[in-house]
């Protein structure tokens, strides 16, 4: 079992802290559904981090993974070093997916762009929702939350390692870019009864839905070219983001399978 001075175990640790990437690239995945969702997405694990009492259990979870190796801390150290407070002993060090922009962009594009999101639950909220009702892509504006930060991969639940994403993106790029692809632009607002709702926007056309942070909105760059749509609510003003994008997401895939039902 290794120390807490060594090199392997500050770097994870440093990693957790600034919600960033270790040395040798890799996003820190806590417990094992993240593992799992790493293996399941054919994603590589070069190092498994495992607390001495679960370390059996890691190796059964890890037995055909010829490329991976296995560190045992105590219990006691794992614990130290964990980014939750009950810690099921296990942290794999996977490589996280590489995109271009471009790919964001495939087929019917629906593209979810994060715009200044700086909560990692809200964020891996969002990019959820957007791999279950069928995105293209995720754009993280730069301003926004990592999307290797521990706890946005944790409230992705795994999403992360397949939804294709590219993050650290200037507005100016992102909406050059939007606009290259021939995307409409559809900007998240708290419902005043003023904008479109969101039954009445053809989310069946390729287009990108812009989530801002709910104590700052959307930047003037991204909101002077998208058009103001809102969810109608009854008693409060506005929703949550990740519940916002959520229930605008579902209303595109919705409208999606519906004209694609009427096709065939």
């Amino acid at each position: 079992m290794v120390s807490a001075a060594n090199p392997l175990v500050k770097d994870v640790r440093r990693a957790i802290v600034r919600g960033s990437l270790t040395d040798d690239g890799c996003c820190v995945a806590e417990g094992f559904h993240l593992l799992e969702e790493a293996l399941r997405s054919e994603r590589e694990v070069p190092l498994v981090l495992a607390a001495e009492s679960v370390r059996e259990t890691v190796a059964r979870h890890i037995s055909g993974l010829r490329s991976s190796r296995t560190v045992v801390l105590a219990d006691a150290l794992f614990q130290a070093i964990a980014s939750t407070e009950t810690s099921q002993g296990v942290i794999a060090l996977v490589r996280p997916p590489e995109w271009s922009i471009t790919q964001l962009f495939r087929g019917q594009s629906l593209v979810v762009v994060l715009d200044g999101v700086q909560d990692p639950g809200n964020a891996g909220a969002i990019v959820r929702a957007a791999e279950a009702f069928g995105a293209t892509g995720v754009l993280f504006i730069k301003g926004t939350v990592s999307p290797v930060h521990p706890k946005t991969l944790r409230a992705s639940s795994g999403s992360l390692f397949r939804v294709p994403y590219v993050a650290g993106v200037e507005p100016s790029l992102a909406r050059a870019s939007l606009a290259q692809h021939g995307l409409d632009i559809y900007a998240a607002m708290p419902f005043t009864g003023s904008q479109r709702i969101i039954g009445g926007v053809d989310f069946g056309r390729r287009c990108a839905i812009v989530i801002g942070s709910e104590g700052r909105g959307i930047s003037k760059e991204l909101q002077g070219c998208a058009e103001d749509i809102a969810i109608p609510t009854v008693a409060v003003e506005s929703l949550n983001a990740a519940v916002a994008a959520s229930v605008m997401l579902y209303e595109a895939r919705r409208q999606r399978a519906a004209s694609m039902s009427v096709r065939t």
